[in-house]
């Protein structure tokens, strides 16, 4: 009896625990294929640490081939998918164009930055999506605080030491928050950079982390008005130019840093089925099912999926949720071909964690608000216990930016047009 073939769309969360979880449930019975453009999960929580130069790049890139076990990985990137013929048409690593048919299909191509109708921004701003946006950031940043050190322009001097960010929910805040410290640290390494430099958090919303409980959001304002950050809210970006931004009530901010946080959208692929969606994301039912295509699924932020505790609504598009739909994707999949029987999509939060850098974080596990050192400890805790590998040397890179001054140096190997904020693909770097 030939195996069913299994295609997953995508490795972000939803797709990398689908592969894990079937791979598991199936123990041979399906041939499972994994279709992504890099060969590695990304710990998308920990990038922020990764800009700021606490974390190594490849501590937060977990290996699909070496902890997908009972799975073929290929390289390429999702071009077209076929419902009537069953295939997916990709382009390979080198730009070959290749297709997989498939028996059942899990779509889960994850998010890519949202954009807005303002004018300069497509043009000046860059995302935090992904590993070739973070490392542009840290380099980014170095190099401004380099630049503003040579000049004796006062006026350049100050535009180069200002950080914009837009965008004040999970991604903006910890940029933010990890950003202050981090310039801090390297203006501490230049002695004739007489300014602090200054970063901005803006947002049109009430409050900082508005999705979040408000003890929470309370936590990560008091953390950032001690550090000094210029938080404003019910602001935002009106126009951007290459040497500043002006802002929604009217003022001109000189800087040439802009860093867009202010949300996903599901990715591009997902439109091109010509299905119906729900602001963007896949319209599927409770179990992960496409509407009239029994052998497609979606999870993750592709996906709309209901919210059974909270009728009416979809769950949000958080690595929460998308972790445990692939894991659910997996088992009704399974069970389409006979292993076990299919479930609804069910899930109760257990709270989130914020980190904030230095030894400050937010946190609420099982809804206990904790903040200061208590809230970093569960922080890091959860996150040790959430990586699927590399748990040791994460650790080792904690334990090394608490003892040791961090090594501040550009590598020069993400430029600033190979990370445009307009990209499908912010895993990749644009080529040029």
């Amino acid at each position: 009896m030939t195996k069913p073939r299994v295609v997953i769309v995508g490795a972000g969360f939803a797709g990398y625990h689908a592969a894990k979880s079937l791979s598991r449930i199936a123990n041979g019975r399906a041939e499972i294929v994994l279709l992504n453009p890099t060969d590695f999960f990304l710990y998308l929580p920990l990038l922020p640490e990764v800009a700021a130069g606490i974390l190594e790049p490849s501590r937060v890139s977990v290996s699909l081939a070496g902890t997908l076990d009972g799975v073929r990985v290929v390289i390429g990137e999702a071009k077209h998918i076929d419902l009537t013929a069953k295939r997916v048409d990709y382009t390979g690593a080198e730009g070959d164009s290749a297709q997989l048919d498939y028996d059942r299909l899990i779509i889960s191509v994850g998010s890519v930055n949202k954009l807005l109708p303002i004018p300069g921004v497509t043009e000046h701003a860059h995302g935090f999506r992904g590993l070739p946006e973070a490392l542009y950031l840290h380099d980014h940043v170095v190099c401004q605080i380099e630049l503003a050190e040579a000049t004796d322009d006062p006026a350049e001097r100050d535009a180069r030491t200002t950080f914009v960010v837009v965008g004040a929910g999970y991604t903006g805040t910890e940029v933010a928050a990890h950003g202050q410290l981090f310039t801090d640290a390297l203006a501490a390494q230049h002695p004739r950079l007489d300014v602090r430099p200054r970063w901005m958090l803006l947002d049109l919303a009430e409050r900082v982390l508005p999705e979040l409980d408000q003890r929470m959001s309370e936590t990560a304002r008091r953390v950032l008005d001690a550090r000094g950050v210029d938080v404003r809210m019910g602001t935002t970006v009106k126009e951007a130019t290459a040497d500043g931004v002006k802002l929604s009530d009217g003022e001109y901010v000189p800087t040439r840093s802009l860093i867009w946080c202010v949300g996903v959208r599901p990715d591009p692929l997902v439109a091109d089925l010509g299905l119906p969606t729900e602001k963007g994301r896949l319209v599927v039912d409770e179990f992960l099912n496409v509407p009239g295509f029994p052998d497609v699924y979606a999870c993750g932020d592709a996906a709309a999926v209901p919210d059974l505790t909270r009728p009416g609504q979809s769950t949000a598009m958080t690595a929460q949720h998308a972790q445990r739909q692939g894991k659910l994707a997996a088992h009704n999949v399974a069970a389409s071909y006979g292993q076990g029987r299919r479930r609804p999509y069910r899930h109760h939060d257990l709270g989130f964690v914020v980190d904030l850098g230095g030894t400050d974080a937010a946190a609420n596990p099982v809804h206990v608000p904790l903040s200061g050192l208590p809230a970093k400890a569960v922080t890091r805790g959860y996150h040790l216990i959430a990586m699927p590998a590399n748990r040791a040397r994460v650790s080792a890179d904690w334990l090394l930016d608490a003892a040791f001054t961090r090594q501040a140096i550009q590598l020069g190997l993400v430029p600033a047009n190979a990370v445009p904020l307009e990209s499908a693909s912010p895993e990749l770097p644009a080529r040029r």
